[in-house]
């Protein structure tokens, strides 16, 4: 039996029908706050727990049985802290492994471990910690140690349709590492469906090339057949934004402590060799994902 959370989410449910599609025989159970949210030919080929993953009740009726998890923490604007959206939300979960044997963890991270930054790195430093509360329950785990997302860039497609802008906080000259979210769903299926592997260890999932802010919107450009240029925002004005938005001060300095520490070097500390690098292109993704979601 393998369970997911956040069947409905960017990784977790791509995830899904990759299971679907590579292990047809193989149980699956997910967690899900809203089960309509899952299709009806989802919902007649797995078995749905209804709640929050992070509470103690439906964990222990999620993990049940259970031989490999895949685990995500969902984001929380309104935690009071970072330690309470990671760490707390964590805890049930991982008496609940403990208590119903579950033998694998899969768990999507951020690189970082071992850098000077990752004790000041906001959300991913709250993740590494994370990852160690996962690790010190016994299970065997591997923690998906991801750089930015390309898909990343969807939050910011009306302004590339519109105004041919792509706004982020990073220097436009820095390059590092980028992987698409369908990859890391890729590489958690192929954890989930080998039972053979033990231990604690850090599993990172590069893109294939490193690429700056400029680098970037010279690839779309190129790509949508129009000009983008980058529009480079400072951290106040990325706090400020979320702020009006009503996310909450722990969130928001997690956000922009993770951001300084990205320009600083955060994605930096992993080689690329053929075992961490993962095969779509910037381009790739810009022709595939990108193209159809500026056409929208």
């Amino acid at each position: 039996m393998i369970v997911l959370t956040t069947p409905t989410g960017d990784i977790g449910g791509q995830l899904l029908e990759l299971l679907l599609s590579r292990a047809p025989d193989e149980p699956l159970r997910v967690v899900v706050r809203d089960p309509a949210k899952l299709s009806g030919a989802v919902r007649d080929r797995v078995e749905v727990v209804t709640g929050s993953h992070g509470d103690a009740d439906v964990a222990d009726r999620a993990f049940a049985g259970a031989d490999a998890v895949f685990w995500v923490v969902p984001p929380d604007p309104s935690a009071p802290s970072l330690e309470a959206a990671y760490s707390g939300f964590t805890t049930p979960a991982v008496k609940a492994f403990a208590a119903h044997g579950v033998r694998r963890v899969v768990g999507v991270s951020a690189l970082g471990r071992g850098t000077t930054v990752a004790d000041r790195a906001g959300l991913v430093t709250a993740s590494l910690a994370m990852d160690d509360l996962i690790a010190g329950s016994g299970v065997a785990y591997r923690a998906l140690a991801n750089p930015g997302f390309m898909d990343n860039v969807l939050r910011r497609t009306a302004s590339i349709r519109d105004e041919g802008v792509f706004a982020d906080t990073a220097s436009p000259a820095r390059r590092a590492p980028l992987v698409a979210t369908r990859d890391i769903a890729a590489r958690a299926a192929e954890l989930l469906l080998d039972p053979s592997w033990e231990g604690v260890g850090s599993v990172p999932v590069l893109g294939p090339e490193d690429l700056s802010p400029e680098d970037m919107v010279r690839t779309m450009s190129e790509v949508l057949g129009r000009p983008v240029r980058y529009e480079r925002l400072p951290l106040e004005t990325l706090a400020a934004g979320m702020t009006a938005g009503g996310v909450g001060d722990a969130f928001v300095r997690g956000m922009v402590d993770m951001m300084r520490a990205k320009d600083e070097g955060l994605d930096a500390g992993v080689p690329r060799t053929p075992e961490t690098t993962s095969p779509t292109t910037f381009r790739q993704w810009c022709q595939e994902v990108l193209v159809p979601a500026v056409g929208a």
